[in-house]
Protein backbone atom coordinates (compact mmCIF):
# COMPACT_ATOMS: atom_id res chain seq x y z
CA UNK A 1 0.00 0.00 0.00
CA UNK A 2 1.26 3.42 -0.72
CA UNK A 3 -0.52 5.31 2.22
CA UNK A 4 2.91 6.27 4.21
CA UNK A 5 1.47 7.87 7.41
CA UNK A 6 3.45 10.14 9.12
CA UNK A 7 3.73 8.32 12.36
CA UNK A 8 6.62 7.83 14.99
CA UNK A 9 8.67 4.77 14.43
CA UNK A 10 8.06 3.25 17.68
CA UNK A 11 4.15 3.19 17.21
CA UNK A 12 4.67 1.88 14.01
CA UNK A 13 6.54 -1.08 15.28
CA UNK A 14 4.38 -1.47 18.32
CA UNK A 15 1.57 -2.12 16.26
CA UNK A 16 3.36 -4.29 13.95
CA UNK A 17 3.53 -6.15 17.09
CA UNK A 18 0.29 -7.06 17.59
CA UNK A 19 0.23 -9.11 14.43
CA UNK A 20 4.11 -10.21 14.35
CA UNK A 21 5.03 -11.52 17.73
CA UNK A 22 2.55 -14.18 17.15
CA UNK A 23 4.60 -15.41 14.17
CA UNK A 24 7.99 -16.33 13.78
CA UNK A 25 10.71 -17.32 11.49
CA UNK A 26 12.22 -19.77 13.71
CA UNK A 27 10.59 -23.03 14.82
CA UNK A 28 10.24 -22.15 18.36
CA UNK A 29 7.96 -19.66 17.25
CA UNK A 30 5.82 -20.35 14.30
CA UNK A 31 4.01 -23.69 16.29
CA UNK A 32 1.77 -23.78 18.92
CA UNK A 33 1.17 -27.30 21.15
CA UNK A 34 -2.52 -28.41 21.30
CA UNK A 35 -3.39 -29.60 24.56
CA UNK A 36 -2.07 -33.37 25.85
CA UNK A 37 -5.05 -36.35 23.66
CA UNK A 38 -5.33 -39.47 25.12
CA UNK A 39 -4.01 -40.84 21.68
CA UNK A 40 -0.15 -39.57 22.49
CA UNK A 41 2.13 -41.78 23.51
CA UNK A 42 5.82 -40.14 23.90
CA UNK A 43 8.84 -42.84 23.04
CA UNK A 44 11.90 -40.78 24.90
CA UNK A 45 13.99 -44.09 24.91
CA UNK A 46 13.14 -46.71 21.85
CA UNK A 47 14.60 -50.59 21.95
CA UNK A 48 17.67 -50.82 21.16
CA UNK A 49 18.86 -52.16 17.23
CA UNK A 50 21.45 -53.45 15.88
CA UNK A 51 20.55 -51.16 12.80
CA UNK A 52 23.97 -48.90 12.03
CA UNK A 53 22.98 -48.22 8.90
CA UNK A 54 20.60 -48.99 6.08
CA UNK A 55 16.74 -48.39 5.46
CA UNK A 56 14.97 -48.03 8.23
CA UNK A 57 11.43 -50.73 8.58
CA UNK A 58 10.59 -50.62 12.58
CA UNK A 59 8.98 -48.28 13.84
CA UNK A 60 11.20 -47.96 17.38
CA UNK A 61 13.95 -47.55 14.92
CA UNK A 62 12.79 -44.33 13.49
CA UNK A 63 14.69 -42.52 16.20
CA UNK A 64 18.14 -43.02 14.65
CA UNK A 65 17.28 -41.55 11.70
CA UNK A 66 16.02 -38.06 13.03
CA UNK A 67 17.85 -35.12 13.46
CA UNK A 68 17.62 -32.33 15.72
CA UNK A 69 19.45 -28.88 13.91
CA UNK A 70 20.49 -25.72 15.46
CA UNK A 71 20.76 -23.03 13.03
CA UNK A 72 23.29 -19.73 13.80
CA UNK A 73 22.86 -16.44 11.86
CA UNK A 74 21.47 -13.38 11.80
CA UNK A 75 17.46 -12.82 12.87
CA UNK A 76 15.40 -10.05 13.38
CA UNK A 77 12.70 -10.81 15.73
CA UNK A 78 9.68 -8.02 15.20
CA UNK A 79 9.81 -7.94 19.32
CA UNK A 80 13.68 -8.98 20.16
CA UNK A 81 14.77 -7.12 17.49
CA UNK A 82 18.15 -8.66 16.29
CA UNK A 83 19.97 -12.02 17.53
CA UNK A 84 22.66 -14.35 16.10
CA UNK A 85 21.07 -16.92 17.33
CA UNK A 86 18.10 -18.39 15.13
CA UNK A 87 15.92 -21.16 14.82
CA UNK A 88 16.34 -24.84 16.39
CA UNK A 89 13.84 -27.69 14.64
CA UNK A 90 13.73 -31.56 13.91
CA UNK A 91 14.54 -32.76 10.49
CA UNK A 92 15.58 -36.68 9.03
CA UNK A 93 17.83 -38.68 7.09
CA UNK A 94 16.83 -40.11 3.69
CA UNK A 95 20.19 -40.94 1.92
CA UNK A 96 22.86 -42.86 3.90
CA UNK A 97 25.42 -40.52 2.78
CA UNK A 98 23.81 -37.83 5.13
CA UNK A 99 20.92 -35.97 2.96
CA UNK A 100 18.13 -34.89 5.16
CA UNK A 101 15.22 -32.84 4.78
CA UNK A 102 13.92 -30.41 7.28
CA UNK A 103 11.86 -26.77 7.32
CA UNK A 104 13.09 -23.76 5.26
CA UNK A 105 12.18 -22.09 8.44
CA UNK A 106 14.46 -23.74 10.68
CA UNK A 107 17.38 -23.42 8.53
CA UNK A 108 16.46 -20.01 6.48
CA UNK A 109 19.10 -17.17 7.39
CA UNK A 110 21.88 -19.90 9.05
CA UNK A 111 25.27 -19.78 8.36
CA UNK A 112 26.70 -22.40 10.86
CA UNK A 113 24.26 -25.83 11.45
CA UNK A 114 25.12 -28.05 14.32
CA UNK A 115 23.06 -31.15 13.83
CA UNK A 116 22.28 -33.99 16.42
CA UNK A 117 21.68 -37.51 15.20
CA UNK A 118 18.81 -39.72 17.12
CA UNK A 119 19.37 -37.90 20.10
CA UNK A 120 23.19 -38.30 20.78
CA UNK A 121 24.37 -34.56 22.04
CA UNK A 122 27.93 -36.76 22.82
CA UNK A 123 28.80 -36.06 18.78
CA UNK A 124 28.09 -32.70 16.34
CA UNK A 125 27.94 -32.98 12.82
CA UNK A 126 28.39 -29.79 10.78
CA UNK A 127 25.97 -29.74 7.73
CA UNK A 128 25.49 -27.57 4.56
CA UNK A 129 21.88 -26.28 2.73
CA UNK A 130 21.81 -28.04 -0.65
CA UNK A 131 18.93 -26.58 -1.57
CA UNK A 132 15.48 -24.65 -0.27
CA UNK A 133 12.22 -23.96 -0.81
CA UNK A 134 10.72 -21.09 1.42
CA UNK A 135 7.06 -21.01 -0.08
CA UNK A 136 6.38 -25.35 0.24
CA UNK A 137 8.64 -24.83 3.31
CA UNK A 138 11.08 -27.07 2.93
CA UNK A 139 15.32 -27.46 2.80
CA UNK A 140 17.88 -30.17 2.45
CA UNK A 141 20.96 -30.76 3.90
CA UNK A 142 24.13 -32.66 3.69
CA UNK A 143 25.55 -34.19 7.21
CA UNK A 144 29.25 -34.69 7.66
CA UNK A 145 30.24 -38.12 6.52
CA UNK A 146 28.06 -41.20 5.66
CA UNK A 147 26.80 -44.84 6.79
CA UNK A 148 23.72 -43.26 8.24
CA UNK A 149 20.65 -44.97 9.06
CA UNK A 150 17.69 -43.61 6.54
CA UNK A 151 14.12 -43.22 6.27
CA UNK A 152 11.67 -44.37 3.26
CA UNK A 153 8.75 -42.30 1.75
CA UNK A 154 5.93 -44.04 2.04
CA UNK A 155 4.20 -44.68 -1.31
CA UNK A 156 0.53 -45.85 -0.31
CA UNK A 157 -2.97 -43.82 -0.18
CA UNK A 158 -3.31 -41.67 2.44
CA UNK A 159 -6.79 -41.07 4.29
CA UNK A 160 -8.51 -40.57 7.53
CA UNK A 161 -8.41 -42.14 10.20
CA UNK A 162 -4.98 -43.84 9.33
CA UNK A 163 -2.48 -44.08 12.27
CA UNK A 164 0.72 -41.74 12.26
CA UNK A 165 3.41 -40.95 14.39
CA UNK A 166 5.08 -37.17 14.79
CA UNK A 167 8.76 -37.97 15.48
CA UNK A 168 11.24 -35.06 16.46
CA UNK A 169 12.69 -33.04 19.35
CA UNK A 170 10.54 -30.19 20.15
CA UNK A 171 11.48 -27.50 22.50
CA UNK A 172 15.35 -27.76 22.09
CA UNK A 173 15.04 -30.52 24.00
CA UNK A 174 17.79 -33.57 23.12
CA UNK A 175 14.85 -36.02 24.26
CA UNK A 176 13.35 -37.54 21.27
CA UNK A 177 9.87 -37.47 21.03
CA UNK A 178 7.28 -39.47 19.30
CA UNK A 179 3.58 -39.18 19.81
CA UNK A 180 0.70 -40.71 18.07
CA UNK A 181 -2.54 -39.83 16.20
CA UNK A 182 -4.81 -40.02 12.49
CA UNK A 183 -4.97 -38.18 9.64
CA UNK A 184 -8.10 -35.79 10.27
CA UNK A 185 -7.99 -34.72 6.88
CA UNK A 186 -6.38 -35.59 3.18
CA UNK A 187 -6.01 -31.95 1.59
CA UNK A 188 -6.13 -29.03 4.37
CA UNK A 189 -5.77 -25.56 3.52
CA UNK A 190 -1.70 -24.86 2.76
CA UNK A 191 -2.13 -20.91 3.18
CA UNK A 192 -0.34 -19.69 6.54
CA UNK A 193 1.84 -16.48 7.61
CA UNK A 194 5.29 -17.72 6.83
CA UNK A 195 4.76 -20.01 3.82
CA UNK A 196 2.18 -21.24 1.37
CA UNK A 197 2.13 -25.36 0.71
CA UNK A 198 0.17 -26.52 -2.14
CA UNK A 199 -0.02 -30.12 -0.61
CA UNK A 200 -1.24 -30.91 2.99
CA UNK A 201 -2.30 -33.52 6.00
CA UNK A 202 -3.75 -32.40 8.58
CA UNK A 203 -4.01 -34.83 11.78
CA UNK A 204 -4.24 -35.04 15.54
CA UNK A 205 -1.20 -35.72 16.88
CA UNK A 206 0.59 -33.78 19.41
CA UNK A 207 3.52 -31.58 18.38
CA UNK A 208 5.31 -28.79 19.91
CA UNK A 209 7.72 -25.89 18.67
CA UNK A 210 10.97 -27.68 17.67
CA UNK A 211 8.84 -30.26 16.01
CA UNK A 212 9.14 -28.92 12.76
CA UNK A 213 10.97 -30.37 10.11
CA UNK A 214 10.52 -33.60 11.61
CA UNK A 215 8.90 -36.72 9.95
CA UNK A 216 5.13 -37.79 10.31
CA UNK A 217 5.54 -41.72 9.75
CA UNK A 218 4.01 -44.96 9.49
CA UNK A 219 3.82 -47.98 12.26
CA UNK A 220 6.63 -49.33 9.63
CA UNK A 221 8.25 -45.96 9.67
CA UNK A 222 7.92 -44.84 6.29
CA UNK A 223 7.33 -40.98 5.97
CA UNK A 224 4.01 -39.55 5.25
CA UNK A 225 4.56 -36.38 5.65
CA UNK A 226 7.18 -33.03 6.82
CA UNK A 227 6.00 -31.73 9.75
CA UNK A 228 5.66 -28.02 9.58
CA UNK A 229 2.76 -26.83 11.63
CA UNK A 230 0.41 -27.77 14.66
CA UNK A 231 -2.54 -24.98 16.26
CA UNK A 232 -2.70 -25.13 20.31
CA UNK A 233 -6.18 -23.81 20.30
CA UNK A 234 -7.67 -26.48 17.52
CA UNK A 235 -5.76 -29.27 18.54
CA UNK A 236 -4.33 -29.40 14.77
CA UNK A 237 -0.91 -30.33 13.26
CA UNK A 238 -0.25 -30.12 10.12
CA UNK A 239 2.28 -31.80 7.45
CA UNK A 240 3.44 -31.59 3.73
CA UNK A 241 1.96 -34.47 1.97
CA UNK A 242 5.01 -36.45 1.38
CA UNK A 243 4.12 -37.22 -2.42
CA UNK A 244 4.76 -33.38 -2.96
CA UNK A 245 7.66 -32.85 -0.42
CA UNK A 246 9.26 -35.96 -2.19
CA UNK A 247 8.85 -34.02 -5.25
CA UNK A 248 10.28 -30.82 -3.67
CA UNK A 249 13.29 -32.45 -2.21
CA UNK A 250 14.54 -34.22 -5.66
CA UNK A 251 14.80 -30.98 -6.73
CA UNK A 252 16.90 -29.73 -3.71
CA UNK A 253 18.93 -32.22 -2.72
CA UNK A 254 20.05 -31.64 -6.68
CA UNK A 255 21.20 -28.36 -5.24
CA UNK A 256 18.63 -26.28 -7.30
CA UNK A 257 16.40 -23.71 -4.94
CA UNK A 258 12.46 -23.65 -5.84
CA UNK A 259 9.79 -21.50 -5.38
CA UNK A 260 11.98 -18.93 -3.23
CA UNK A 261 13.90 -15.59 -3.52
CA UNK A 262 15.69 -15.93 -0.06
CA UNK A 263 13.75 -14.59 2.52
CA UNK A 264 13.02 -16.10 5.68
CA UNK A 265 9.66 -14.26 5.98
CA UNK A 266 6.21 -13.73 8.07
CA UNK A 267 3.16 -12.41 7.17
CA UNK A 268 2.58 -8.62 8.84
CA UNK A 269 0.59 -5.70 9.70
CA UNK A 270 -0.56 -3.09 11.96
CA UNK A 271 -4.31 -2.53 13.85
CA UNK A 272 -5.59 -0.16 10.97
CA UNK A 273 -3.64 -2.02 8.01
CA UNK A 274 -1.90 0.79 6.84
CA UNK A 275 1.02 -1.36 6.72
CA UNK A 276 0.61 -4.61 5.40
CA UNK A 277 3.60 -6.99 4.00
CA UNK A 278 5.83 -9.86 4.69
CA UNK A 279 8.74 -9.24 7.78
CA UNK A 280 12.06 -10.94 6.81
CA UNK A 281 13.10 -12.62 9.69
CA UNK A 282 16.31 -13.65 7.93
CA UNK A 283 17.34 -13.58 4.96
CA UNK A 284 20.00 -16.23 2.87
CA UNK A 285 22.82 -15.60 2.14
CA UNK A 286 23.87 -14.93 -1.84
CA UNK A 287 20.06 -15.20 -2.43
CA UNK A 288 17.85 -12.85 -4.92
CA UNK A 289 16.68 -10.90 -2.23
CA UNK A 290 20.55 -10.54 -0.56
CA UNK A 291 22.19 -9.49 -4.11
CA UNK A 292 19.00 -6.51 -4.03
CA UNK A 293 20.01 -5.36 -0.76
CA UNK A 294 17.33 -6.60 1.39
CA UNK A 295 18.21 -7.18 5.39
CA UNK A 296 16.59 -9.12 8.10
CA UNK A 297 14.01 -6.65 9.56
CA UNK A 298 12.77 -5.26 6.20
CA UNK A 299 8.54 -5.24 5.08
CA UNK A 300 8.26 -6.38 1.27
CA UNK A 301 4.80 -4.60 1.02
CA UNK A 302 5.01 -5.08 -2.78
CA UNK A 303 6.60 -7.89 -4.82
CA UNK A 304 5.76 -7.99 -8.77
CA UNK A 305 4.13 -4.31 -8.76
CA UNK A 306 1.62 -6.01 -6.65
CA UNK A 307 0.53 -5.85 -2.37
CA UNK A 308 1.39 -9.09 -0.74
CA UNK A 309 -0.08 -10.31 2.62
CA UNK A 310 -3.20 -8.51 2.36
CA UNK A 311 -5.15 -11.66 3.71
CA UNK A 312 -2.33 -12.26 6.45
CA UNK A 313 -0.78 -15.27 4.10
CA UNK A 314 1.97 -15.31 1.89
CA UNK A 315 -0.36 -17.12 -1.01
CA UNK A 316 -0.17 -14.26 -3.18
CA UNK A 317 3.21 -13.87 -2.66
CA UNK A 318 4.09 -17.55 -3.40
CA UNK A 319 1.87 -17.08 -6.37
CA UNK A 320 3.89 -14.67 -8.05
CA UNK A 321 7.48 -16.46 -6.65
CA UNK A 322 5.85 -19.17 -8.57
CA UNK A 323 4.84 -17.54 -11.75
CA UNK A 324 8.60 -16.52 -12.29
CA UNK A 325 11.78 -17.87 -13.22
CA UNK A 326 14.47 -17.56 -10.87
CA UNK A 327 16.66 -15.17 -12.77
CA UNK A 328 13.45 -13.17 -13.76
CA UNK A 329 13.76 -9.42 -12.69
CA UNK A 330 11.07 -9.01 -10.02
CA UNK A 331 10.27 -5.76 -8.68
CA UNK A 332 10.05 -5.09 -5.23
CA UNK A 333 9.11 -2.60 -2.87
CA UNK A 334 10.53 -2.78 0.70
CA UNK A 335 9.47 -0.58 4.07
CA UNK A 336 12.58 -0.15 6.36
CA UNK A 337 10.97 0.26 10.07
CA UNK A 338 14.75 1.25 11.35
CA UNK A 339 15.58 4.18 9.11
CA UNK A 340 12.04 5.11 8.24
CA UNK A 341 12.54 4.61 4.67
CA UNK A 342 10.47 3.00 1.77
CA UNK A 343 12.76 1.25 -1.02
CA UNK A 344 12.15 0.33 -4.59
CA UNK A 345 14.23 -2.32 -6.48
CA UNK A 346 14.58 -5.17 -8.58
CA UNK A 347 15.46 -8.68 -7.83
CA UNK A 348 17.75 -9.55 -10.34
CA UNK A 349 18.17 -6.26 -11.55
CA UNK A 350 18.01 -2.73 -9.94
CA UNK A 351 19.30 -3.10 -6.21
CA UNK A 352 17.07 -1.21 -3.73
CA UNK A 353 16.75 2.39 -3.45
CA UNK A 354 15.35 4.97 -0.74
CA UNK A 355 12.18 6.60 -2.95
CA UNK A 356 10.95 8.41 0.19
CA UNK A 357 11.17 8.71 4.20
CA UNK A 358 8.64 8.70 6.79
CA UNK A 359 8.02 9.14 10.16
CA UNK A 360 8.45 12.99 10.57
CA UNK A 361 5.66 15.34 11.02
CA UNK A 362 7.06 17.67 8.87
CA UNK A 363 8.09 15.29 5.49
CA UNK A 364 11.16 14.16 4.45
CA UNK A 365 13.69 14.03 1.76
CA UNK A 366 13.94 11.84 -1.34
CA UNK A 367 17.36 10.94 -2.19
CA UNK A 368 18.30 14.35 -4.30
CA UNK A 369 17.86 16.43 -1.76
CA UNK A 370 13.75 17.79 -2.90
CA UNK A 371 11.61 18.46 0.14
CA UNK A 372 8.50 16.13 -0.40
CA UNK A 373 6.17 18.18 2.43
CA UNK A 374 3.43 19.57 0.00
CA UNK A 375 2.67 23.63 0.87
CA UNK A 376 -0.78 22.57 2.04
CA UNK A 377 -1.01 20.40 5.39
CA UNK A 378 -1.08 16.76 5.54
CA UNK A 379 0.12 16.77 1.84
CA UNK A 380 3.44 14.93 0.32
CA UNK A 381 4.72 16.28 -3.10
CA UNK A 382 7.90 15.31 -5.31
CA UNK A 383 7.49 16.69 -8.66
CA UNK A 384 10.46 15.40 -9.41
CA UNK A 385 9.33 11.53 -9.01
CA UNK A 386 10.68 8.99 -11.11
CA UNK A 387 11.43 5.63 -9.59
CA UNK A 388 8.91 3.03 -9.50
CA UNK A 389 6.67 3.26 -6.60
CA UNK A 390 8.24 6.90 -6.04
CA UNK A 391 5.37 9.38 -4.56
CA UNK A 392 4.10 12.34 -6.78
CA UNK A 393 1.76 13.02 -4.67
CA UNK A 394 -0.10 11.81 -0.94
CA UNK A 395 -3.20 13.30 1.29
CA UNK A 396 -4.49 12.37 4.32
CA UNK A 397 -7.10 14.89 4.34
CA UNK A 398 -6.02 17.35 6.75
CA UNK A 399 -7.20 20.28 3.86
CA UNK A 400 -8.74 20.21 0.56
CA UNK A 401 -7.51 23.50 -0.65
CA UNK A 402 -5.85 21.92 -3.32
CA UNK A 403 -8.40 19.78 -4.92
CA UNK A 404 -11.36 21.09 -6.85
CA UNK A 405 -14.70 19.52 -7.48
CA UNK A 406 -17.01 19.16 -10.29
CA UNK A 407 -20.82 18.10 -10.08
CA UNK A 408 -21.12 15.54 -13.08
CA UNK A 409 -25.12 15.32 -12.29
CA UNK A 410 -27.12 16.57 -9.78
CA UNK A 411 -27.29 19.54 -7.46
CA UNK A 412 -25.42 21.68 -5.48
CA UNK A 413 -27.79 21.15 -2.60
CA UNK A 414 -27.64 17.48 -3.11
CA UNK A 415 -23.97 16.77 -1.36
CA UNK A 416 -22.08 17.89 1.36
CA UNK A 417 -18.08 17.34 1.75
CA UNK A 418 -15.68 17.86 4.42
CA UNK A 419 -12.19 17.35 5.39
CA UNK A 420 -11.91 16.87 9.21
CA UNK A 421 -9.61 14.84 11.77
CA UNK A 422 -7.70 13.49 8.79
CA UNK A 423 -10.78 11.87 7.02
CA UNK A 424 -12.41 13.69 3.89
CA UNK A 425 -16.23 12.74 4.40
CA UNK A 426 -18.97 13.12 1.23
CA UNK A 427 -22.67 12.72 2.02
CA UNK A 428 -25.26 12.40 -0.77
CA UNK A 429 -28.70 13.29 0.02
CA UNK A 430 -30.41 13.15 -3.19
CA UNK A 431 -30.80 10.40 -5.84
CA UNK A 432 -28.15 10.12 -9.16
CA UNK A 433 -25.56 12.79 -7.62
CA UNK A 434 -22.12 12.31 -9.18
CA UNK A 435 -19.49 14.08 -7.75
CA UNK A 436 -15.71 14.33 -8.98
CA UNK A 437 -12.85 15.84 -6.65
CA UNK A 438 -9.63 16.54 -8.57
CA UNK A 439 -6.18 17.64 -7.48
CA UNK A 440 -4.79 20.62 -8.75
CA UNK A 441 -1.21 20.33 -8.30
CA UNK A 442 -0.03 18.93 -11.86
CA UNK A 443 -1.42 17.22 -14.63
CA UNK A 444 -0.41 13.08 -14.91
CA UNK A 445 0.34 10.87 -18.02
CA UNK A 446 1.26 7.58 -17.00
CA UNK A 447 0.19 6.98 -12.81
CA UNK A 448 -1.02 4.62 -10.04
CA UNK A 449 -4.03 5.97 -7.82
CA UNK A 450 -4.89 4.19 -4.60
CA UNK A 451 -7.55 5.21 -1.73
CA UNK A 452 -9.06 3.83 0.73
CA UNK A 453 -12.54 4.30 1.67
CA UNK A 454 -15.28 3.70 4.26
CA UNK A 455 -18.59 2.97 3.63
CA UNK A 456 -20.52 4.65 6.78
CA UNK A 457 -24.35 4.53 4.98
CA UNK A 458 -26.41 1.72 4.54
CA UNK A 459 -27.45 2.39 0.64
CA UNK A 460 -26.09 1.89 -2.35
CA UNK A 461 -23.53 3.70 -3.60
CA UNK A 462 -20.53 4.14 -6.51
CA UNK A 463 -17.10 4.91 -5.72
CA UNK A 464 -13.78 5.07 -7.68
CA UNK A 465 -10.54 6.67 -8.90
CA UNK A 466 -10.32 8.86 -12.40
CA UNK A 467 -6.93 10.00 -14.22
CA UNK A 468 -6.23 11.91 -17.40
CA UNK A 469 -9.25 14.17 -16.70
CA UNK A 470 -9.57 17.19 -18.46
CA UNK A 471 -11.33 19.56 -21.12
CA UNK A 472 -11.34 16.33 -23.63
CA UNK A 473 -12.62 13.67 -21.27
CA UNK A 474 -11.04 10.96 -18.80
CA UNK A 475 -10.73 7.31 -17.82
CA UNK A 476 -12.23 6.16 -14.68
CA UNK A 477 -12.68 2.56 -12.67
CA UNK A 478 -16.14 2.97 -10.92
CA UNK A 479 -16.65 0.23 -7.69
CA UNK A 480 -20.54 -0.28 -6.63
CA UNK A 481 -20.54 -1.61 -3.27
CA UNK A 482 -22.47 -4.15 -3.71
CA UNK A 483 -20.06 -6.20 -5.40
CA UNK A 484 -19.67 -4.96 -9.72
CA UNK A 485 -17.19 -2.92 -11.38
CA UNK A 486 -16.67 -1.17 -14.15
CA UNK A 487 -14.19 0.70 -16.42
CA UNK A 488 -15.47 3.78 -18.27
CA UNK A 489 -14.57 6.35 -20.75
CA UNK A 490 -15.53 9.73 -21.15
CA UNK A 491 -15.40 12.97 -23.96
CA UNK A 492 -16.12 15.00 -21.41
CA UNK A 493 -20.14 14.75 -22.71
CA UNK A 494 -20.67 11.31 -21.64
CA UNK A 495 -19.86 7.94 -20.17
CA UNK A 496 -19.13 4.99 -22.60
CA UNK A 497 -18.81 1.86 -20.82
CA UNK A 498 -15.39 -0.69 -21.41
CA UNK A 499 -15.83 -3.15 -19.39
CA UNK A 500 -17.43 -4.73 -16.08
CA UNK A 501 -17.39 -7.81 -13.36
CA UNK A 502 -17.78 -8.42 -10.39
CA UNK A 503 -16.00 -9.51 -7.13
CA UNK A 504 -15.84 -11.14 -4.10
CA UNK A 505 -12.99 -8.81 -3.49
CA UNK A 506 -15.28 -6.00 -2.47
CA UNK A 507 -16.07 -5.42 0.96
CA UNK A 508 -19.84 -4.91 0.61
CA UNK A 509 -22.21 -2.96 3.03
CA UNK A 510 -20.53 -0.81 5.50
CA UNK A 511 -16.56 -1.81 4.91
CA UNK A 512 -13.65 -0.41 4.36
CA UNK A 513 -11.98 -0.84 0.73
CA UNK A 514 -8.76 -0.10 -0.92
CA UNK A 515 -8.69 0.72 -4.69
CA UNK A 516 -5.60 1.01 -7.22
CA UNK A 517 -5.98 2.37 -10.77
CA UNK A 518 -3.57 2.04 -12.98
CA UNK A 519 -2.97 4.22 -16.19
CA UNK A 520 -0.37 3.42 -18.22
CA UNK A 521 0.29 3.71 -22.04
CA UNK A 522 -2.27 2.29 -23.27
CA UNK A 523 -3.46 0.01 -20.77
CA UNK A 524 -5.52 0.50 -17.83
CA UNK A 525 -5.78 -1.50 -14.56
CA UNK A 526 -8.01 -2.14 -11.56
CA UNK A 527 -7.10 -3.61 -8.43
CA UNK A 528 -9.17 -4.05 -5.76
CA UNK A 529 -8.04 -4.85 -1.70
CA UNK A 530 -4.47 -5.21 -3.07
CA UNK A 531 -5.35 -7.66 -5.62
CA UNK A 532 -4.94 -6.84 -9.97
CA UNK A 533 -8.80 -7.91 -10.98
CA UNK A 534 -8.75 -6.64 -14.45
CA UNK A 535 -6.06 -5.15 -16.85
CA UNK A 536 -7.97 -3.34 -20.50
CA UNK A 537 -6.77 -1.74 -23.30
CA UNK A 538 -8.09 2.12 -24.12
CA UNK A 539 -8.66 0.19 -27.53
CA UNK A 540 -12.24 -0.38 -26.01
CA UNK A 541 -12.91 3.09 -26.02
CA UNK A 542 -14.82 4.77 -28.76
CA UNK A 543 -12.85 8.11 -28.22
CA UNK A 544 -10.13 9.89 -29.16
CA UNK A 545 -7.14 8.37 -26.43
CA UNK A 546 -6.57 10.28 -23.24
CA UNK A 547 -2.63 10.73 -22.58
CA UNK A 548 -2.86 12.87 -19.54
CA UNK A 549 -4.62 15.13 -17.47
CA UNK A 550 -5.29 15.93 -13.29
CA UNK A 551 -6.35 13.06 -11.45
CA UNK A 552 -8.67 12.29 -8.24
CA UNK A 553 -11.77 10.09 -7.04
CA UNK A 554 -15.42 10.12 -7.18
CA UNK A 555 -18.99 9.37 -5.39
CA UNK A 556 -22.26 8.78 -6.57
CA UNK A 557 -25.72 7.64 -5.28
CA UNK A 558 -28.19 5.58 -7.26
CA UNK A 559 -31.75 5.72 -6.51
CA UNK A 560 -31.84 5.02 -2.90
CA UNK A 561 -30.04 7.83 -0.50
CA UNK A 562 -29.02 9.18 1.15
CA UNK A 563 -25.45 8.05 1.53
CA UNK A 564 -22.35 8.80 3.47
CA UNK A 565 -18.83 7.63 2.39
CA UNK A 566 -14.95 8.02 4.50
CA UNK A 567 -11.75 8.51 2.24
CA UNK A 568 -8.68 7.73 4.62
CA UNK A 569 -5.72 9.03 2.40
CA UNK A 570 -4.90 9.33 -1.70
CA UNK A 571 -1.91 8.56 -3.29
CA UNK A 572 -0.63 9.06 -6.62
CA UNK A 573 2.72 7.27 -7.68
CA UNK A 574 4.97 5.94 -10.77
CA UNK A 575 4.15 3.26 -12.81
CA UNK A 576 6.07 0.47 -12.40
Amino acid sequence: MNNLKRISLMIVLLLILSVACRLGGSSSSVESPPPPQQTTQEATSPPASDISSGAINRLQDVRQAVVQIEAVGTFVDPEFGETLQGGVGSGFIIDPAGIAVTNNHVVSGGTVFRVYVGGDTSKTYNARVLGYSECSDLAVIDLEGDGFPYLRWYDGPISVGMDIYVAGFPLGDPNFTLTKGIISKEKADGRSSFSSVESVVEYDATSNPGNSGGPVVTADGEVVAVHYMGNRQTRQAFGIAGNLAREVVDTLKSGTNLDSIGVNGGAVSNEDQTIVGVWAYSIQPGSAADKAGLKPGDIITRLGNVPVATDGTLYDYCDIIRSHSPTETLPVEVLRLETGELLSGQLNGRPLEVVSTFGSPTGGETPSGDTTTGSVPGTTVNRNASQPGEIYYATEFEDMSDWEYVLMKGNESGFYQEARNGKFRVDILEPDTWVYFFNTTFTYGDVQLDTSVENLGQNTNYTGLFCRYSDDGWYEANILNTGEWYIFASDGNRLELMFSGASRLINTGKKVNTYTFICKGDELTLGINGVEVKTISTDLSPFMPLREGEVGFFVASTSVYPLRVEFDWFTASVVY
